[in-house]
């Protein structure tokens, strides 16, 4: 596949270093050749320098052959004027435009982006995907990271282990003994800096980060074995109340509307526009890093306090002050992962990584039709990806024994007529059967072989 990715900041790069291990052909275009030589002396891509909106440059990236182009320059504006050129000029096919700018993306203004208005197939807005991400989170206690899969059938979850769960120091195998009528699978592991498969015979230990996959229906009996119970009269605190801060206020105000919210921002401005949008959250103005704010907002009291300002420090401090004070868990928002381990091992219960989200969201579209959905976990370790198996897909006919490559690509689950089945053996998959594959990094080309057309069907 052709790619071209106009934009190489952090969210441009990510996306570059995911497919060039997919052997697509990819072409990054940025106004800086500093910038580019870097990133091009790492990955396999070619590097154009010039403005990512002009048509001269466009043609010089190889638009005319192009599939795809993935516009998330710094600029709304060169964006949606790329996508609006890659179309008229060169029509290539798939068009996705970051956008962030919350002007654009209010409901007054959705016709705008009408394919028959605007030529962008894909709108992606990563402060709305953010705050979607951490409302999932926030519904179940405990958990830092809630992937929905095959209609809601199944979940990933993400939960970080305490020393007091049942579920520490236990090899996996002995788990179905000692929680008989609990089927969970747990997929992945995050343990200090490394990331990796767990086996049979691993044992988890306090602190780690843990990926489980479990039925929707026996959530809340897996979080309790993992240490986490719901609570009556939920409470949870926002701090700053920019784009992300505001859209999960509205989130948690739209869909858990039992819980009991308040928002702490530094900002004047900011928080009595926040005060006029938000109709059932208490809008605090102070400084989030005064124990009197704080304590103003009764974080002792809180289930969850999520940091998401404009600055990774306040986002740290603010939630270890919140911690100090009482909160149930804290959730900072980092967008330098560099140090996401040492705020972990500070108290911090977990870190929302928005690049990473903005990638996974943009990977959905970015994958085949018969890929569903496409999620990363461990900082792009892994891939969860759903898929659907087609009468022309190679996957037809062959067993979960076949598909799976130890330590590199697992079948975690089936759903066949609406049955849920997890970590299936010895079955042969059939046409419509929808599958959840965990797949390293490196390994995700020969899944998407797996659901390609077989050469009968050409």
């Amino acid at each position: 596949m052709k790619v071209i990715i106009l934009g190489a900041g952090q969210v441009g790069y990510s996306i570059a270093r995911y497919l060039a291990f997919e052997e697509n052909d990819i072409t990054m275009v940025d106004q800086s050749a500093d910038l580019l030589k870097r990133i091009s002396d790492k990955l396999d891509v070619q590097p154009v320098v010039g403005f990512a909106s002009h048509p001269d440059v466009l043609k010089q990236a190889g638009a005319e052959e192009a599939d795809l182009l993935i516009a998330v320059t710094a600029s709304d504006e060169v964006n949606m004027i790329a996508c609006e050129v890659a179309q008229s000029l060169f029509h290539i096919e798939t068009k996705i435009a970051r956008i962030r700018h919350q002007s654009y993306l209010k409901p007054a203004w959705a016709n705008m982006f009408n394919p028959q208005r605007l030529a962008i197939d894909v709108i992606i807005s990563p402060e709305i995907e953010v705050a979607r991400a951490l409302n999932r989170s926030t519904q179940i206690t405990g958990a830092f990271d809630v992937i929905p899969l095959v209609f809601d059938q199944v979940k990933v979850i993400g939960v970080r282990c305490r020393a007091q769960s049942a579920i520490i120091n236990t090899p996996l195998r002995l788990l179905p003994g000692l929680f008989p009528k609990l089927d969970l699978s747990i997929i992945c592991l995050a343990r200090g800096e490394k990331v990796f498969f767990p086996d049979k015979n691993t044992i988890l230990e306090p602190g780690d980060e843990v990926h489980f996959l479990v039925r929707h229906e026996d959530i809340q009996q897996a979080m309790q074995a993992f240490g986490y119970y719901d609570s009556d009269g939920r409470r949870m605190v926002i701090i700053g109340a920019g784009s992300i801060g505001k859209n999960l206020a509205l989130e948690i105000e739209e869909h858990q509307p039992d819980v009991i919210a308040k928002l702490i921002e530094r900002d004047q401005g900011r928080s009595e526009a926040a005060a006029r949008l938000l109709k059932n959250t208490e809008v605090l103005h102070g400084d989030a890093l005064d124990y009197e704010i704080l304590a103003e907002a009764n974080v002792q009291n809180a289930e969850t306090v999520i940091a998401v300002t404009d600055d990774d420090k306040v986002n740290i401090l603010s939630s270890l002050l919140a911690k100090r004070c009482g909160a149930g868990r804290t959730l900072a928002l980092l967008n330098n992962i560099a140090y996401s381990s040492l705020v972990t091992s500070l108290g911090v219960d977990a870190v929302i990584n928005p690049r990473a989200i903005t990638v996974s969201t943009i990977l959905q579209h970015v994958r085949q039709a018969r890929l569903r959905s496409v999620h990363t976990l461990g900082d792009n370790y892994a891939e969860v990806i759903e898929a659907e198996a087609r009468e022309t897909s190679h996957i037809i006919g062959l067993t979960i024994d076949d598909v799976t490559i130890k330590g590199s690509i697992m079948i975690a689950a089936v759903v066949r007529d609406n049955q849920v089945l997890l970590l299936p053996k010895k079955i042969i998959i059939s046409v419509g059967d929808r599958l959840v594959i965990i797949a390293k990094k490196e390994a995700v080309r020969k899944v998407e072989k797996l659901f390609s057309i077989r050469p009968s069907y050409l």
